[in-house]
C-alpha cells in the first residue's frame, strides 16, 4: 500500500505545531515535525505526535449517541440527531425565551477555527446572550487589567529580541501558552535557548521550580498568592531609584505621583518577608528589568486564578508601562496579523475602555458581560436558579464543566438540571456521561483549519492553511456545523464578518474561513495555496507618529485597584506554619500547574499518554512528606474549606515547603473515589463560588487554595 505524507498543522493544543503525516489507506500512520516550517522548524510535542492513535483509539466517539430512556446510549444517525436537537431547542426558546439555551466553548473547541464564530453569531441571530467559553476561567483577568489601564497603539515589546523576560507564575516550555509577550509557544525551549545565548536575562518567580524556572536567570521561588506584593514591591524600588522611564511617563502616563504614594508600604523588606524571598531578589529583578533597553512582564494562568488578580495583571501592565516597554516611532510591528484588516499603528495610546460593566447582566452575584460573553463563573448559578432567564439548554463545545467549573458537586446538580445537554466530544468525558446527544466531533487531520487564534500571537507574520489529510467521518460534525444545521431548520440568519451564510446550501470550511477573513491582506486562497506554513514578509507596519492632537493616557489608578492596594498592604505577613482560612487553620497552600503529556483533560484517554502517568499527583515537598510520615505513592486526603479530594502523593524537590502542586481537569463525576490512581481527581472539589470570588469576573480562588492533609488507608480510598 502506498504512503502518502500531507504537510498540516497540529490540533491538539494552541500551540498548533506544524507536522507532516503519513497516511497508509486512509489512516494516519506517524506524525513528525515539518522541518522545512520556517516557524516551527520540526517542533512537535508529545501529545501531537500521538494523532494516529487518536485516530484509532476505540475510545474515539465515531458516531453520534442518543440516551434512551433507560439511560443508555444508542447510535443515532446524525440528520436525525440534528432533526432532534433543532426541535428541543426551538421548543425551548418558544417556551423560555432564547436566553435559555446557552453554549459553553471548552479549550479544545478553540482548535477548531470556525467553531467560535459561528457559535456566537447564531447566538446573536436568535437573540441568546448565553454565550460561554473557557477564557472567562482561565485567564479573564489580564485582558480586564488592561482594558481598563489603556493600550499602546505601536504595540509591545515583544519576548524575541528583548534584553530581560519576566515570567511570574508562567511555564510556557510546558503549557505551550503565552500570547502576550511571553516565550512563543512554538518551540518554546529553542526560543528560550536562543534567546539567552544572545544576552537575554530570564527572572522567573514562581512557587515551583518549573521547568522553564530550572533554566532561568534567576528563579525567585515566592509564596503562593503574594505576586501583587512582588510586584508593589519591584515597582516602588525602581521608582525610588528613579529607574523608570521618566521622559515616557510624563508624555503618556497619569496618576504616577499617586501611584508612588500607594506602593510606598511596599519595602524590599515588608515584601521580602511575606513572599518568603530575599530582599537582594526583589532588587535584582527590579533593577535588571528595568535597566535593560528593551523587555517585557507576564504571568500565566497561575496568577489569574489566584487571590487579588486583576490587581497582579494591571501591577504588570503598569512595570511595563514605567518601564517604556513599547513600540517607538519608526519601529516596525514584528506581526500585525495576516488574517486581519491592516490598521495604522500610531505613537500614542489608546483611550482605556474597561471590558465590563455594560451590555446584558447575570442573574447572580451582581456579576454582567466580560470581555463581550457571559461569565462561565456564574452558568451553573444561571442553570440551577429558578425563574425568568434560567437557562434550560447547553451545548458543549470541546469542554468538560464537570472536571474544569468551580465546585464539581453544584456543576453536577446543574448538568442533571438541564432538560438538554449536548456535547461535542472525542470521548466519554464525565460531562459527556451526562448528556442527552453525544455528538461525533470531525477530528483535526479530517478538516481544513487556518492559524486564526494564533494570528497575532506570531512574532513575524506567519499563517498556515490547512486541508483535510483525511477522508471525513460523515457521521461527524464539526462544531460550527452544529448552529448551522440549527439555523438552516430554524431560518435563523447567520451573519459573518463577510457576509451572510446560505442557509440552503451547505457551506465548505473554506467558504466560512474565507468570510470570516475578508478583510484580510492577504486573500485566503493565497494562503491556502502555499501548502504549508508561511511567513509574508510583504506585511510591513511601522509605527507613526500620533496625529491626535489631545492623546489619552495610560491610567494606572482606574477602578478599585487603589483600595486593593491599600488592602493588600493592611495583610498582615505570615507567622508560623499556620495558614487560617475562614477561621479554620490548615497547613498549605494547593496550586495550579500543568502536566507536559495532556492538554487538561484531552490526552488521559490515549494509552501512549497514560503511559506517562493516569493521575494528577500531589506534588509535595519531601520534607513535608517527612513532617506527616508519608512516602511517594500513599493516598492522602486534601481538604479546603469548601471541600475534600483524594490524591496520590508524590515527593517533589521543585515544589517549596508548606506547598502542594497539582494539576486540574482531571477525575470524573464527583462518586469516583475508588479511581483515583487511574483517572485523578477534580481540584475543584476544593473551589467554590460563594464566598472567594472575583467582583467582576465571578471567578473564585482556584490556586493557592488553604488546605490541609492526611493520610488516607487504600481501603477507604
Amino acid at each position: 500500500m502506498t504512503i502518502s505524507t500531507h504537510k498540516t498543522f497540529c490540533r491538539f493544543c494552541h500551540a498548533y505545531c506544524a507536522i507532516e503525516v503519513d497516511v497508509e489507506d486512509g489512516k494516519p500512520i506517524q506524525v513528525r515535525g515539518d522541518t522545512s516550517d520556517p516557524v516551527y522548524g520540526g517542533y512537535t510535542c508529545i501529545k501531537g505526535r500521538q494523532l494516529p492513535e487518536q485516530f484509532a483509539t476505540p475510545k474515539r466517539i465515531r458516531e453520534t449517541l442518543k440516551r434512551d430512556s433507560s439511560g443508555a446510549f444508542q447510535p443515532i444517525d446524525v440528520q436525525q440527531a440534528m432533526d432532534e436537537i433543532t426541535d428541543r431547542v426551538r421548543s425551548i426558546i418558544e417556551t423560555y425565551g432564547p436566553r435559555a439555551v446557552a453554549t459553553y466553548v471548552g479549550s479544545y473547541g478553540y482548535q477548531n477555527s470556525a467553531a467560535l464564530h459561528v457559535a456566537k453569531a447564531w447566538h446573536k441571530a436568535i437573540g441568546s446572550d448565553s454565550y460561554y467559553t473557557s477564557v472567562t476561567i482561565d485567564q479573564p483577568h489580564r485582558k480586564i487589567a488592561q482594558s481598563q489601564f489603556g493600550a499602546w497603539e505601536g504595540g509591545t515589546h515583544a519576548f524575541t529580541g528583548a534584553d530581560v523576560c519576566m515570567l511570574i507564575g508562567n511555564n510556557p516550555v510546558v503549557s505551550q501558552y503565552t500570547p502576550f509577550g511571553g516565550i512563543p509557544p512554538f518551540s518554546p525551549y529553542a526560543r528560550l535557548r536562543d534567546e539567552m545565548k544572545r544576552g537575554m536575562k530570564v527572572i522567573v518567580v514562581d512557587p515551583r521550580a518549573t521547568e522553564v524556572a530550572k533554566r532561568a536567570t534567576r528563579h525567585l521561588q515566592i509564596r503562593p498568592g503574594e505576586d501583587p506584593t512582588f510586584l508593589a514591591a519591584v515597582i516602588r524600588h525602581l521608582l525610588k531609584q528613579r529607574l523608570h522611564d521618566i521622559a515616557f511617563c510624563e508624555a503618556h502616563v497619569a496618576d504616577l505621583d499617586a501611584l508612588t504614594e500607594l506602593v510606598e508600604p511596599f519595602t524590599l523588606d515588608y515584601a521580602a518577608k511575606r513572599c518568603e524571598l530575599d530582599p537582594s531578589d526583589i532588587q535584582f529583578a527590579a533593577e535588571t528589568f528595568a535597566r535593560a533597553k528593551r523587555g517585557v512582564a507576564v504571568t500565566g494562568t497561575g496568577p489569574n486564578m489566584s487571590p487579588r488578580p486583576i490587581l497582579t495583571e494591571h501591577l504588570v501592565c503598569t512595570l511595563n508601562t514605567i518601564c517604556g516597554r513599547v513600540n517607538r516611532l519608526g519601529e516596525r510591528v514584528p506581526n500585525p496579523g495576516v488574517l486581519q484588516p491592516v490598521r495604522k499603528r500610531e505613537a500614542k495610546v489608546l483611550e482605556a475602555n474597561p471590558a465590563y460593566g455594560k451590555g446584558p447582566r447575570s442573574r447572580v452575584r451582581g456579576l454582567g458581560e466580560i470581555l463581550g460573553e457571559m461569565p462561565t463563573a456564574a452558568l451553573n448559578d444561571e442553570i440551577l436558579l429558578e425563574g425568568e432567564g434560567q437557562i434550560k439548554a447547553l451545548i458543549c463545545l470541546g469542554g468538560n464543566p464537570m472536571v474544569a467549573f468551580p465546585d464539581q458537586d453544584k456543576t453536577l446538580a446543574a448538568m442533571k438540571k438541564l432538560d438538554l445537554l449536548v456535547c461535542v466530544d472525542l470521548y466519554h468525558s464525565a460531562t459527556a456521561k451526562l448528556a442527552d446527544y453525544i455528538v461525533a466531533p470531525t477530528l483535526s487531520l479530517e478538516r481544513d483549519d487556518v492559524t486564526l487564534l494564533t494570528d497575532t500571537w506570531y512574532d513575524v507574520p506567519y499563517c498556515h492553511y490547512t486541508q483535510a489529510v483525511l477522508p471525513r467521518n460523515e457521521q461527524s460534525r464539526e462544531e460550527w456545523e452544529l448552529y448551522w444545521e440549527m439555523a438552516s431548520r430554524m431560518g435563523t440568519p447567520l451573519e459573518l464578518p463577510g457576509g451572510a451564510v446560505s442557509l440552503t446550501e451547505r457551506p465548505t470550511k473554506f467558504e466560512i474561513l474565507k468570510c470570516l477573513t475578508h478583510a484580510a491582506p492577504i486573500p485566503l486562497e493565497t494562503i491556502r495555496d502555499q501548502g504549508r506554513g508561511h511567513i509574508f514578509e510583504d506585511i510591513q507596519v511601522k509605527v507613526s507618529e500620533s496625529t491626535n492632537p489631545n492623546p489619552a493616557k495610560f491610567q494606572l489608578l482606574p477602578a478599585d485597584i487603589p483600595n486593593e492596594l491599600e488592602a493588600l498592604a493592611m495583610e498582615p505577613a505570615r507567622e508560623g506554619s499556620g495558614i487560617v482560612d475562614h477561621n479554620q487553620t490548615y497547613t498549605h497552600l494547593l496550586i495550579s500547574r500543568r502536566l507536559k503529556h495532556v492538554f487538561n483533560s484531552s490526552g488521559q484517554q490515549l494509552e501512549s499518554l497514560r503511559a506517562k502517568g493516569t493521575t494528577n499527583p500531589a506534588y509535595m515537598n519531601p520534607q513535608d512528606l517527612e513532617s506527616f510520615h508519608l512516602s511517594s505513592g500513599m493516598m492522602i486526603e486534601i481538604e479546603s474549606a469548601a471541600g475534600a479530594l483524594l490524591g496520590v502523593v508524590e515527593a517533589a524537590s521543585d515544589v517549596k515547603p508548606g506547598v502542594i502542586s497539582m494539576a486540574h481537569a482531571w477525575g470524573d463525576l464527583p462518586d469516583n473515589g475508588g479511581s483515583v490512581r487511574s483517572q485523578g481527581s477534580s481540584t475543584n472539589r476544593l473551589v467554590d463560588d460563594n464566598r472567594t470570588f472575583n467582583p467582576i469576573t465571578g471567578m473564585p480562588r482556584m490556586s493557592a487554595i488553604p488546605v490541609r492533609i492526611r493520610a488516607v488507608e487504600e481501603a477507604l480510598a
